[in-house]
């Protein structure tokens, strides 16, 4: 993902340092090319040696030591960066920077960049919620600055509170974030369905689909890293919970239905990428249905959520279709009935697509009657594709 990017990581003394080892770690994997200033505090933590190993670029700590070429060191830095990320970033690191401080390889090398920088505090929750703390963290997210907000949990010093570091994995998202993506989504509202529907049968038994809920979910982190506020509405599901999105847990398509129905009229976008199921049971019993008393099971239709989004609408409304055969027939039917403004198809037979997969093969069917035929990529970079045209549409 961020191959072509470099990311400047500046490591001040916090006894957190040790976690930059894992967010190197981290974006070498995803082939971006990492840079490391220390203070010298930082290497009472750990060594230049480490990070050094794990970037597989020399580390910068002493402003006025010999360089083997022509190269202002700090400026060199500032210049590369796409990003510049300080973690783990003490009160002191933050102080200096919220002032105009520049003493030190970091501090230098921040005050020359021009890219975006992200900052992630790690301190005693004590130190953390000090005023003058707060004001500098106030006073940089005024100037632009990204924050990476500190987790609350037991702390080095034995104290539980507000000031661990962030989780290396959502450090790594916000550069993400921040490298790749532009913010053309602030400002508007995105409601993602994602995930399968149950339908109880009795308290132990229910009916369902093998949906996975990657799809939606991918949807709805391509939203949120592109700005957009966001709802996810998610059925039971085996995915983690993704940081900066409001998810709603539903177990039934009438549950389902309550809640997209009620956050639609304040929404620009709204995704229907759950697979809900079309019927429930009619008189779902209590307790355990004992197997020799079953003869048969009674269904009665769920709401069809799409088609009753599609009355009346003031917003964008994206559906999703998944056949096994006649899919172009199929799913230009669903278009019309439901009034989407465009469907996502895609065939189950289909090595590469359909549910479980981390790719997909779809055919975007449009009002107008075109019909696009995407490769097999990524569910990630399937959902940039889809919001794309979600936004050319919100136009």
């Amino acid at each position: 993902m961020l191959n072509g990017k470099t990311i400047v990581i500046g490591v001040s003394g916090g006894i957190a340092a040790y976690k930059t080892a894992e967010i190197i770690s981290r974006l070498k994997k995803l082939h971006a090319n990492v840079r490391v200033c220390m203070t010298k505090a930082a290497t009472e933590f750990i060594t230049p040696l480490t990070l050094q190993t794990l970037s597989r670029n020399t580390v910068s700590v002493d402003m006025f030591e010999a360089v083997p070429k022509w190269d202002i060191e700090h400026i060199s830095l500032a210049s590369d960066a796409d990003i510049m990320l300080i973690a783990p970033a003490t009160a002191n690191i933050i102080g200096k920077i919220a002032n105009g401080i520049a003493d030190d390889m970091v501090t230098t090398t921040v005050m020359a960049t021009k890219a975006k920088v992200i900052i992630a505090p790690s301190m005693n929750s004590n130190m953390y919620e000090n005023p003058i703390t707060q004001q500098n963290i106030d006073k940089l997210k005024g100037l632009g600055y990204i924050f990476a907000e500190p987790d609350f949990g037991r702390l080095a010093c034995g104290e539980v509170g507000k000031g661990r570091l962030a989780d290396p994995a959502d450090i790594v998202e916000l550069v993400v974030e921040y490298a790749l993506f532009e913010k053309d989504l602030v400002g508007k509202r995105v409601v993602v369905t994602a995930g399968p529907t149950q339908e109880r049968i009795d308290d132990v038994r229910f009916i369902s689909n093998h949906s996975s809920g990657k799809m939606g979910y991918a949807i709805a982190k391509n939203a949120k890293r592109r700005g957009a506020e966001v709802t996810l509405i998610s059925g039971s599901v085996c995915l983690p919970e993704i940081k900066g999105i409001r998810t709603i847990y539903v177990k039934s398509a009438v549950q389902m239905y309550n809640e997209v129905m009620r956050l639609a009229p304040s929404s620009d976008i709204i995704v229907k990428a759950a697979a809900v199921g079309d019927f429930r049971v009619k008189n779902a019993a209590s307790g355990k249905i004992k197997k020799d008393s079953y003869s048969t099971i009674e269904l009665e239709k769920n709401p069809d959520i799409l088609f009753e989004l599609g009355k009346n609408k003031s917003y964008v409304l994206v559906g999703f279709c998944m056949e096994t055969e006649d899919l172009e027939y199929y799913a230009s039917q669903k278009l019309k009935e439901k009034n989407a403004d465009f469907m996502v198809a895609n065939d189950l037979t289909n090595e590469g697509a359909g549910f479980a997969t981390d790719t997909n093969i779809v055919k975007i069917l449009h009002k107008s009657g075109e019909v696009e035929d995407l490769p097999i990529m990524s569910k990630d970079d399937l959902a940039g594709e889809i919001l794309d045209r979600a936004k050319i549409l919100l136009k």
